[in-house]
């Protein structure tokens, strides 16, 4: 994370998009995309969501809390289906969604200002800051990402490898 500006608000920013465009991101891409279509629907039983209902959820997500409420956009989020969803959709089509509005999140979080996360706005009922926006989201991509990763373990009985570098010494290096 090198950045010139070490403000606590670019700090903040730098480390928010990474976290989503650096780590979760293509760590998640990996991981579903070495699933099949019917993979990413499973359920272990209705009260479970899929990896595809993750995916639509989150996308669903980060569109309406960073990409609309930032951008000034109408939300359309429709969140009840994004888990009503039973219909199997392609692993290609999931990911290429998700990755369009992760770019788009991560164009908004490079452009953002003290002013931005300090400004107050309507989202999915809650008046928030903009600073809680962006937290939300990253918070709320890291608990789903972690979900997708679980499943994901479960169906292919096999580790991601993505802390490789921590089997021998326990740290990085």
């Amino acid at each position: 994370m090198a950045t010139s500006d070490t403000s606590v608000t670019s700090l903040f920013l730098e480390f928010s998009r990474a976290k989503l465009m650096d780590q979760y991101w293509p760590r998640l891409r990996t991981s579903v995309g070495s699933l099949t279509d019917e993979q990413v629907w499973w359920r272990p039983n209705e009260a479970s969501n899929s990896v595809g209902n993750l995916i639509l959820h989150l996308n669903g997500n980060v569109r309406q809390w960073l990409v609309a409420a930032f951008d000034r956009l109408e939300d359309t989020r429709n969140r009840p289906a994004e888990f009503a969803e039973r219909q199997v959709r392609p692993v290609a089509a999931l990911l290429e969604e998700l990755g369009a509005t992760i770019r788009r999140a991560s164009d908004v979080l490079s452009r953002l200002t003290e002013a931005d996360l300090r400004a107050t706005f309507h989202i999915q009922g809650y008046t928030v800051t903009g600073l809680h926006a962006v937290y939300q989201v990253v918070e709320h991509f890291g608990l789903h990402y972690g979900q997708i990763l679980y499943i994901t373990k479960l169906i292919r009985a096999e580790d991601l490898g993505f802390y490789r570098e921590l089997k021998k010494r326990g740290r990085a290096r």
